[in-house]
Parts: structure tokens; sequence; C-alpha cells
């Protein structure tokens, strides 16, 4: 990602089309079930937070995307979340694999349930 850039458009745009796609899915799911949550680039990633307190972020890379729950999101859904390679408070979506939407949803209204 340039330093440069400041908004989640321009680090999008910045990707391959693939990857494009992806980031723009996960951040429509966000918008869709999180519309109060403020947009912005923390950590040179895409950002979203309600009451001032993280909700979840999303970065793409050339072989994944990761998404950020923070650790207790991810704990949450630790068994779902076991088929895919994690770090503490994010895991990887392959690119060679569809996103798991029905999961990433799940998982953005804990977030937001629990930020209120």
């Amino acid at each position: 990602m340039n330093k440069e850039t400041k908004t989640v458009d321009d680090y999008i745009a910045s990707f391959s089309q693939e990857v494009r796609e992806r980031l723009q899915r996960i951040r429509q799911l966000i918008k869709d079930n999180a519309p109060q949550a403020k947009e912005s680039i923390a950590y040179g990633i895409a950002a979203y937070k309600i009451n001032k307190k993280p909700l979840v972020y999303f970065g793409g890379f050339n072989n994944h995307i990761s998404f950020h729950a923070t650790p207790v999101g991810h704990e949450q859904f630790k068994d779902k979340l076991s088929v895919y390679k994690q770090g503490k408070g994010s895991v990887q979506f392959p690119h060679s694999e569809p996103l798991p939407v029905e999961l990433i949803v799940k998982i953005i209204k804990f977030r937001v349930a629990e930020n209120a």
C-alpha cells in the first residue's frame, strides 16, 4: 500500500481486479450489516469503528484477504475459523477459495452487538 493512501476507495483501487472485487465484497458486507460504522485507514488497511471502538479491519495481500475482528471476535468463532490460517485477532481467507460470506456477516453482527 502506498503511504499516501488516505481512503478505503484508494486502498481498494491499488489492487488487481480480482482482489478489488473480494475487498469490495467485504466492504459491502460491513456497510450492509454495520451501516453506522465509520470507515478509515488504520495500520495500513481498511478499518471500521462503532462508538469510537474498533469493529473490524480487512486488508488485501497477494495470496489472501486478512480479516481482523479483534481477538474477542475471533475467539467467539474459533471453531468455524479453525480451517483458516490465523494470527492473534486475524484470519486469512485465501484467494483460491470463495469468501465465507455467511461467516463474515455473523462476525460483523457479533462485533456490532459487542460494541453497542
